[in-house]
């Protein structure tokens, strides 16, 4: 599932069957862009997927993503294809997935078969015009012996090259990186392609991972989950491990662990359904499932600790009249109606929330401000969104902002619509009109 909440009936596995939005369809997925351009996405692609026909549609996706200016890094997995190389030259390997022992020969099939996935996955980006390299930026330590068990040439991360993958990005070029990194010494060491992505993301700061599957999703108690919260992803993974399918346990332990590592969100998505990857991303029900975090985890209600914090941050824009003057004395007074946006306990954003007692259906949004240094994160979307998610839970049913510098945010990233200070409360009005700023008064309907 991909933003929305609502339930589905998971898609066929099927390359042939198309789902909701065509790539024609720019409404449907150009509402999104503003919400992700200039973002980064992992995407973790199985050797099963780089196998499967639908692999040249999957890269018309990737391709797509690309030109709307969402940042992409490419991780892929080889175990079909280390399976199939194996049977192929009657080899016995130790481990397929790079998650057991891997001993030299299964090593050396690794190398073969990762190459191979590798120039088959540059074939595709370069069929559709896109710059990639492939790169060596994953620096890795040999696991060692596990409960009595060398597990030999079977590598963890120790270190991600993030300026050389963050230069290349820059540059317009898309990374992609093989199940293979390199030890002090510079030789292959095997690592498992899901762990590796779930690194990505916590060092690159990406906003998504998706991983791309044989699979219809996450498989619970042999049904699809279409969303899941990590908090109850993390409960049934150490308290019911029985009820996840076997091929879902990798991903969601990963998911997990990048959840918790500071990625917001992992879709786990069937990588042989055509258009699947758009579908995911850009409509509201997706066709995979979502495993998400706590969105709002680093807003809290202000506390009179607080507002000397609060009056520093707020001046800025008082000054360039984006809000009104408020002193130490009235943010005091108020402090009950601010939230704090908190990032290593350094506060980093305000947004106001105001009740009408004789309007309960009613509520006003204001003292939206953000550091500058961390615009462009998505803080003040969160900010209102958390507000709106108060008002409607003490039964407000519509919120309100008044603005005169941001209401182009306010309407075209927050849905709100312009509305006539009709709209306003009586005292609200009368302070409106004294006050000679003028603001636009915007309004949402809290559904």
């Amino acid at each position: 599932m991909s933003n929305g909440t609502g339930p589905t009936t998971p898609p066929p596995a099927s390359a042939a069957i198309a789902t909701e939005i065509k790539p024609t369809d720019l409404r449907g997925i150009l509402k999104y862009v503003p919400r992700f351009q200039g973002q980064i996405f992992v995407i973790a692609i199985d050797g099963a997927i780089v196998a499967d026909e639908n692999i040249g549609n999957l890269f018309v996706d990737i391709a797509v993503l690309r030109s709307l200016g969402i940042k992409l890094v490419l991780v892929h997995g080889i175990g079909q294809q280390l399976v199939e190389l194996a049977a192929l030259r009657n080899v016995a390997i130790s481990d397929a997935y790079g998650t057991g022992v891997t001993d030299a020969a299964t090593l050396d099939l690794a190398i073969r078969a990762s190459s191979r996935v590798s120039h088959v996955i540059l074939e595709c980006l370069t069929q559709n015009s896109l710059k990639c390299a492939l790169t060596n930026s994953i620096r890795a330590l040999p696991i060692g012996i596990i409960k009595g068990v060398d597990q030999q040439f079977t590598g963890r991360v120790e270190r991600i090259d993030k300026d050389f993958l963050s230069e290349l990005i820059d540059q317009q070029v898309v990374p992609v990186v093989s199940p293979l990194a390199f030890g002090p010494d510079g030789k292959s060491l095997r690592v498992n392609s899901d762990l590796l992505a779930a690194e990505l993301a916590e060092a690159l700061h990406a906003t998504k991972i998706i991983y791309l599957t044989p699979h219809g999703g996450l498989e619970i108690n042999g049904e699809v989950r279409r969303e899941i919260s990590v908090d109850a992803l993390r409960t049934l993974i150490n308290d019911k491990p029985e009820q996840l399918a076997e091929d879902s346990r990798s991903k969601a332990a990963h998911a997990v662990k990048a959840i918790e590592s500071g990625t917001p969100r992992v879709h786990i998505v069937d990588g042989r359904i055509f258009d699947g990857l758009i579908n995911e991303i850009f409509s509201s029900e997706g066709v995979g499932s979502l495993v998400y975090g706590n969105d709002y985890q680093q807003i809290r209600k202000a506390r009179r600790s607080d507002v000397r914090f609060i009056y520093s941050l707020t001046r800025h824009a008082v000054r360039r009249e984006e809000l009104i003057h408020r002193t130490q004395q009235a943010i005091e007074k108020n402090i009950d109606q601010f939230f704090v946006f908190e990032i290593d306990e350094n506060i980093i954003a305000c947004v106001t929330l105001y009740f009408y007692p004789d309007m309960p259906e009613l509520a006003e949004i204001g003292s939206l401000y953000v550091l500058p240094f961390y615009h462009h994160r998505g803080i003040g979307k969160k900010m209102v969104e958390y507000a709106c998610l108060m008002a409607k839970e003490r039964g407000a049913t519509r919120v309100i902002a008044l603005s005169t510098q941001s209401f182009g945010f306010f309407t075209a990233v927050c849905g709100f619509e312009e509305a006539t200070k009709e709209i306003l409360p009586e005292a609200r009005l009368k302070s409106y009109d004294e006050s000679g700023r003028n603001a636009k008064i915007l309004v949402k309907q809290l559904a």
